[in-house]
């Protein structure tokens, strides 16, 4: 997270967590559907997925909306490069190494499934500045509520 700017950080930290909580669900969905596993167990799995959610996805996200929101065509481009490079060369090598295997999940669905968590989370940033954050923060008595004296 370096060099980043901590105005781009505060700006797109409620996004990479919104990620990061959409791939936590996933990994807790791929025990029950055995989409894959990891060399050591279910332990393992679950380390190595928040070691990989909250270390390089979770500075990767932030990078990227930090060059590219604002600029959705930019932004789709890169999420592509970054996600076939994901889900192609990367899967391979680490499957190839034994870190983890793929089950039911084959490298296109990996691509699709990134590509799309890529797609929602630009529509949850645009939703998330759209709206003031007057109507987001959750005050004890509402403004336009009477009070009793």
């Amino acid at each position: 997270m370096f060099f980043i700017p901590g105005k781009s950080i505060k700006r797109f930290l409620p996004v990479t967590l919104f990620c990061s909580c959409i791939l936590l669900i996933e990994t807790l969905f791929s025990f029950v559907f055995k989409w894959w596993r990891v060399k050591g167990g279910k332990k393992y799995m679950l380390y190595d997925s928040i070691a990989f959610i909250l270390g390089p996805l979770f500075t990767i996200n932030i990078w990227v909306f930090h060059l590219t929101y604002g600029k959705f065509f930019r932004y789709v481009g890169l999420n592509l490069i970054i996600d076939l490079l994901f889900a192609y060369p990367f899967n391979a090598f680490f499957q190839k190494i034994g870190h983890y295997k793929l089950y039911k999940f084959t490298s296109f669905s990996l691509f699709i499934s990134a590509f799309a968590y890529a797609l929602i989370n630009y529509g949850f940033q645009v939703l998330y500045e759209r709206y003031p954050k007057e109507y987001i923060k959750m005050d004890k008595v509402s403004k336009t509520e009477p009070t009793v004296k």
